[in-house]
């Protein structure tokens, strides 16, 4: 399709469209609305046609017909579609690695090395039991196993988190922590602001359109889906799935009942207190870190199966995202209480410096 008949039919379908909404009742014309949106950019993508070859010979006379003018070469519609480049397997291992993180700052890990060591030397009161077969396995299995190493450099590669020097060469998403808890504070603000509309109009719809901001919400979460796709190529996947069926061994072999009777615990939450206030220091916020681990995983898992077209219905986001608000106000509220949440200076100053706006004086 030439480019004279593309904006003929653009001008007569903008015609349409006002005439055609307004024939309509107001509670239906955002319905309306959006379909037509949505088969306006489809009739666009079909008016486009080809691979635009035969329009660029056309711009250098060599076509068919010779040199011809601009109304007759063919609309040059590019498809947008980089929202879409990205891998979701490598968004999930991300977000699977993010809980790991998160019980590696508890100490798990740390706390069933420590298990081992006194396994060894005998300093232990078991033998027979399911948790010393447990720790037995442990140790032979260590050669099969992702390093602490590793661990370390897939930590500052997807998150930039840790201390460990990253490989010459590789992608560091360096703005992870911005992003996330950005992320997190544009959905609380969304929120807050879309209470705050239903108080003040006395009910949950007016017009059908939520008091919230919903491109605030897409943009953050596009960058962090681009930022951890291009940073998680490689061996993150492989060792997300393998740590991660690690962690789960861990775990219960810290809830077995000969474990738990050594250090006279009821669970398994009780025995790495111990053990980390006996051998590894002091405690390291269990109850933050499990929160923060959950609610993290959920909205890391949100981002990576969310592609936040632009012209999405508002009533249907707010619908969408709805679950989403109490994880992130529940992960903001244990990172507050994290030594490096500390500093957080509430929703509304933390969103202004994601977005880059100056502070008040």
């Amino acid at each position: 399709m030439n480019f004279q008949t593309t904006e003929t039919i653009q001008r007569l379908w903008e015609t349409f469209l006002q005439e055609q909404l307004a024939s309509l009742p107001p509670e239906q014309r955002e319905a309306f609305a959006n379909q037509f949106e949505q088969r306006f950019g489809e009739l666009l993508g079909k008016s486009a046609g080809g691979n635009g070859d035969a329009g660029f010979f056309d711009l250098l006379g060599l076509g068919p017909q010779g040199a011809v003018g601009f109304d007759k070469i063919d609309y040059p519609y590019v498809q947008p579609d980089f929202d879409d480049a990205v891998v979701p397997s490598q968004l999930h291992a991300a977000a699977e690695l993010y809980f790991i993180y998160q019980h590696e700052r508890m100490k798990i890990f740390e706390v069933v090395e420590t298990l081992q060591r006194l396994f060894r030397l005998g300093k232990m009161r078991i033998q027979r039991g399911p948790g010393a077969r447990g720790l037995y396995l442990l140790e032979k299995w260590r050669p099969l196993r992702y390093s602490r190493q590793d661990r370390m450099m897939a930590y500052r590669r997807a998150f930039n988190y840790g201390t460990a020097q990253p490989p010459a060469g590789a992608v560091v998403n360096r703005n992870f922590h911005r992003q996330i808890v950005g992320f997190m504070v544009a959905m609380s603000q969304y929120f807050r602001d879309l209470l705050i509309g239903e108080v003040i109009r006395g009910g949950q719809l007016i017009d059908q359109r939520p008091f919230g901001s919903v491109g605030t919400i897409q943009r953050i979460g596009l960058d962090l889906r681009y930022a951890l796709d291009r940073s998680t190529y490689g061996n993150i996947f492989a060792l997300a799935m393998e740590v991660g069926h690690y962690l789960i061994q861990v775990l219960n072999l810290l809830d077995t009942p000969d474990i738990k009777k050594a250090f006279d615990a009821n669970t398994k939450w009780d025995v790495v207190e111990i053990v980390s206030n006996r051998y590894l220091g002091g405690v390291a916020e269990p109850s933050q870190r499990a929160k923060m681990a959950e609610s993290g995983r959920r909205i890391l898992q949100f981002v990576a199966d969310n592609d936040f077209k632009t012209a999405t219905d508002p009533i249907l986001f707010q619908s969408v995202v709805r679950p989403m608000g109490a994880h992130s106000e529940a992960w903001l509220a244990a990172y507050r209480m994290t030594p490096e949440g500390r500093g957080f200076p509430g929703v509304t100053p933390a969103l202004r410096s994601v977005l880059g706006v100056p502070q008040p004086a």
